[in-house]
């Protein structure tokens, strides 16, 4: 379907609206942590879910960018707490957490898809077999008729691979003709 322009008002459905808020909240985190990346900011982010469960981001930290925002009204001037500026090992050792934390988020994303995409083909797959119901739900008949079933599949399989063998067979000694024909 693609990308498309959503229009800004709230999402009714609570569970779309979860979803939304999940996928929106996971970019905005990311588009703040390369704001902090890219130009040496300092970055706080504090978000309630419409739960109310609170997620925050922060670079180098919530605290600390707080503490500079509240002390800020206090002093007339900017300053870089001293702590930075002390340790600029310190923001290396941030950069580098928070780079691994990206790749860790891309890698969860990627295996949530791929489970999702597992889900929906074992639904598929239950729904195109006769056997619908998971393996441990099965009692003893149908497990019979399915390790018949599974019998008569290997047997056509061993049938049509036979079958595949020998038509590989004639096609190999038509072109081993063809060869000395035309030799």
């Amino acid at each position: 379907m693609g990308r498309r322009k959503i229009e800004m008002k709230m999402v009714k459905d609570s569970g779309s609206r979860q979803v939304t808020f999940s996928k929106r909240r996971s970019g905005l985190f990311k588009k703040a942590n390369e704001l902090a990346t890219l130009c040496a900011a300092q970055v706080a982010i504090v978000v309630f879910s419409p739960g109310g469960k609170p997620y925050s981001f922060g670079h180098p930290s919530v605290e600390a960018v707080a503490e500079r925002f509240l002390t800020l009204n206090l002093r007339s001037r900017v300053s870089i707490p001293r702590q930075l500026v002390a340790q600029p090992q310190r923001e290396a050792k941030v950069e580098r957490l928070s780079r691994r934390l990206n790749a860790i988020l891309n890698k969860l994303q990627a295996e949530m898809k791929r489970g999702e995409m597992l889900d929906e083909a074992v639904k598929a797959a239950r729904k195109r077999s006769k056997f619908r119901k998971p393996i441990n739900e099965i009692n003893l008949y149908e497990l019979i008729e399915m390790r018949k079933a599974m019998g008569q599949l290997r047997e056509r399989v061993k049938q049509r691979m036979s079958e595949i063998e020998a038509s590989s067979s004639l096609l190999l000694l038509s072109k081993m003709a063809t060869k000395k024909a035309e030799s």
